[in-house]
């Protein structure tokens, strides 16, 4: 099974693989589902998580999801 590719809203100051681990992050799915799906350490996938957030300018995971996937304010409800 192949990983997802990358949400075109992640920054490309990101390495290839940041962006991806980002990605999944925001996705909801913890460190160990991501290193089992791209075949790398869990302490792998937390290093690229840590040197990620201050390229994002962020300070944590909890605000991965709305950076890859911002709620939008011209949204209707109906």
């Amino acid at each position: 099974m192949r990983a997802p590719s990358a949400s075109p809203g992640v920054p490309a100051r990101l390495t290839a693989q940041q962006r991806e681990i980002v990605t999944l992050a925001a996705r909801g799915l913890t460190n160990a589902e991501i290193a089992d799906l791209l075949f790398l350490s869990p302490r792998t996938v937390t290093s690229h998580l840590y040197r990620s957030y201050p390229k994002l300018g962020i300070a944590n995971r909890n605000q991965l999801r709305d950076l890859i996937d911002p709620p939008d304010a011209t949204r209707t409800h109906g």
